[in-house]
């Protein structure tokens, strides 16, 4: 069992998380015809507006209530009312998402309070969905926001449905899957491919693959392109099952249940080849179908896949620096595969922490994770630890966000039989590229070493 520290440092240097207003607006993106809003200053929105226009390259719609010092002190009810009826007239949204920041946080705005006098104030804006969470960023981190997010999605807008309902008969075929945001756009492809194959019909919440995969759109829109759409959110009660993937959207699943009756099943992870089994195994459960021969093919493959690369995964010592749930899918693999959880640091609590195969984990920054990764022989975070990798002359692995320094960051895929085997090529060959480099590096053997490899050459 691990034992989770929080560092005791003056101030974070080299931040390693990001704040949960940026999580919520990522959770937000992948609605569809939503238009996200940062409820706090100008500069709060722009900065994470950068943060993913830079990981995804692509034009991200979010807007602010441009708080200033005066609507700060004074309360920011007109700032919100304002921003909804310009969003309302000019981008046309099905859906208003607010988050909160730590600056109306602060100051304590009943955001609540300002939406029901606000919609009492223009019955004009009844068309359209509005939806608010708290997310301030001096709690919590990244995913703790997208979490949040979404459960504050499933209590304001799913249809309450009780658990014996016409709309949801023992044929059908829907279930609810809610992904947590460390699945890139092309994961959620990958599951979405998996869930249909056994013929059942998914609804992703959120669904950042329609919406954020590097599509090009015919005609310009203000608003998010794809996404789950608002029909689909409000019928997502009639599930005969939710697959919440990531610890950190139990409460959403909770959510769902507690709404509409929903069952769910909680999967931490869909990184390595148990986890996949338990996967396809409950799929096989709930559809009464067999598992298709797809499956079972691309199974064996990872069997190769894990044989061939312990070689060169086996034994060595890995740093990694990410949010928990992608920690504990990365960190489990590379354990799995024979390597060593040398240092691990992650931004935020959770349930998997103590659950993780080494004996510390740090709630801290890059610089912990560089500190740790010292005697390590893999670096892995997103990119800005990229600089602590070059001054430790490690072998450096971009996972998570933001990847600004290398294109198709939302094309990256690690889960399914299929993702883990492409993610133990990619590190298998890391390694394999710094034992077969040319000249003095940190793999070279000890020059003692190869002069006695050299003697035993000549007397044979």
């Amino acid at each position: 069992m691990a034992k989770v520290t929080i560092p005791k440092k003056a101030c974070a240097v080299n931040p390693l998380k990001m704040s949960q207003p940026l999580g919520a607006s990522y959770a937000f993106l992948g609605m569809n015809r939503c238009m996200p809003v940062m409820h706090g200053s100008q500069g709060c929105t722009s900065f994470g507006l950068v943060v993913l226009v830079r990981h995804f390259r692509e034009a991200i719609p979010l807007q602010t209530t441009a708080m200033n010092e005066a609507t700060t002190i004074m309360g920011g009810m007109e700032n919100i009312e304002k921003a909804i009826l310009n969003i309302r007239t000019r981008a046309k949204p099905d859906l208003i998402a607010i988050c909160s920041t730590g600056l109306t946080e602060t100051k304590g705005d009943d955001v609540e309070g300002f939406l029901k006098l606000i919609r009492q104030r223009h019955p004009e804006i009844a068309d359209t969905a509005i939806v608010y969470v708290s997310t301030p960023d001096y709690l919590g981190a990244f995913q703790d926001g997208w979490a949040k997010a979404t459960t504050a999605i499933i209590d304001t807008l799913v249809d309450p449905i009780p658990n014996v309902h016409p709309l949801r008969p023992q044929r059908s075929r829907q279930v609810a899957v809610l992904p947590g945001c460390h699945l890139t756009p092309r994961d959620i492809e990958e599951v979405r491919e998996i869930v249909e194959s056994f013929g059942l019909a998914p609804i992703f919440l959120p669904d950042v693959s329609g919406s954020l995969d590097g599509h090009i759109n015919d005609d310009f829109s203000p608003t998010t392109i794809g996404g789950t759409t608002l029909a689909d959110t409000r019928r997502l009660g009639a599930s005969i099952a939710a697959l919440a993937i990531g610890e950190q959207m139990r409460p959403a699943a909770e959510a769902l249940h507690a709404r509409a009756g929903v069952p769910y099943r909680v999967f931490d992870r869909l990184t390595g080849l148990d986890a996949m089994d338990q996967f396809i195994a409950h799929l096989a459960d709930i559809s009464g179908t067999p598992v298709p021969e797809k499956w079972r093919r691309q199974r064996s493959q990872l069997q190769d896949a894990m044989l061939d690369g312990h070689f060169f995964i086996g034994g060595k010592r890995i740093a990694i620096g990410a949010e928990p749930d992608l920690l504990w899918a990365l960190g489990s693999l590379v354990t799995e595969m024979g390597a060593t959880l040398h240092t691990a640091v992650t931004t935020t609590a959770s349930p998997l922490l103590e659950r993780l195969p080494t004996d510390e984990v740090l709630i801290g920054d890059l610089e912990d994770l560089e500190i740790g990764a010292r005697d390590c022989d893999l670096m892995i975070t997103h990119s800005h630890g990229r600089q602590a990798a070059e001054r430790l002359h490690i072998p450096f692995h971009r996972a998570g966000l933001p990847l600004f320094d290398r294109l198709g960051a939302g094309d990256q895929l690690s889960v399914g039989y299929r993702g883990t085997k492409a993610l133990i090529f990619t590190l298998g060959n890391m390694f394999l590229a710094e034992h077969h480099e040319v000249g003095p590096t940190r793999w070279a053997l000890p020059a003692a070493t190869l002069q006695a490899v050299a003697r035993a050459s000549l007397a044979a």
